[in-house]
């Protein structure tokens, strides 16, 4: 029997995370833990077609959470195809920010394949064969166990680079026991789901009430009542 639905796991870890809020604009902070959008941006970097969706179902907070203040340069204009020059000594300033450092996660996702009637584009590769949801689930598989990726997964902003490790079903248990979850509860209110691209005329922002019980943070559905938007 086919389903069209299958849960994975990819323990993530970096030295560095910026998962911004959006509600400060100018200087950048941090949330204090990865958001679902985040966590979904790191499947995708390893595995991602037009036939599948990513949902994020559980967050387990492996190490303590610390913040650290940072500053950097940044330039106030970018460089047009019609203005390739762009002098960093006339245009940068300095921001300041926010941020976490030595963050680890072991992330659950859903992937859900979508049947060609259901998609919005559909892509046809000639000559790789019939679709299937198994097709999909292996072809993650493969990539995640070798590390393979689109493009470098990041924590939040590319300049915080993640490293991830692939967690079968089967040996989960095990990794709990060698990585285990931060005993610690905390309620960290609202914050970042994801963005709602169906939205018209521009994507608009989703958000949800994140709880951690005893390191793990539980996230529900897109379409719960949960998610607000």
């Amino acid at each position: 029997m086919s389903y069209s639905k299958q849960q994975f796991c990819l323990r993530v870890w970096g030295p560095l995370a910026s998962f911004n809020r959006p509600e400060l604009k100018v200087e950048r902070m941090s949330y204090e833990v990865i958001t679902p959008s985040a966590a979904r941006a790191i499947f995708s970097a390893v595995f991602w077609k037009p036939a599948i969706l990513w949902h994020i179902v559980q967050i387990e907070v492996l190490n303590p959470i610390q913040m650290i203040s940072i500053r950097k340069s940044e330039t106030v204009t970018l460089a047009f195809p019609r203005k390739k020059e762009v002098y960093i000594e006339d245009v940068h300033q300095q921001k300041s920010g926010i941020c976490l450092r030595d963050v680890a996660y072991r992330i659950h996702a859903e992937m859900e394949y979508l049947s060609p009637e259901k998609r919005k584009q559909d892509h046809p590769v000639p000559g790789s064969g019939p679709e299937t949801p198994e097709k999909y689930f292996s072809i993650f598989v493969r990539r995640a166990t070798r590390g393979q990726v689109f493009h470098q997964p990041y924590l939040g902003t590319r300049e915080c680079a993640a490293y991830f490790e692939y967690i079968p079903q089967s040996a989960i248990r095990r990794d709990r026991t060698e990585h285990p979850a931060i005993p610690e509860d905390r309620d960290f209110g609202l914050m970042l789901y994801d963005m709602d691209f169906d939205a018209l005329p521009s994507p608009m922002p989703m958000f949800y009430h994140a709880v951690m019980k005893q390191g793990v943070i539980d996230v529900p559905a897109a379409d719960s009542e949960a998610v607000l938007r």
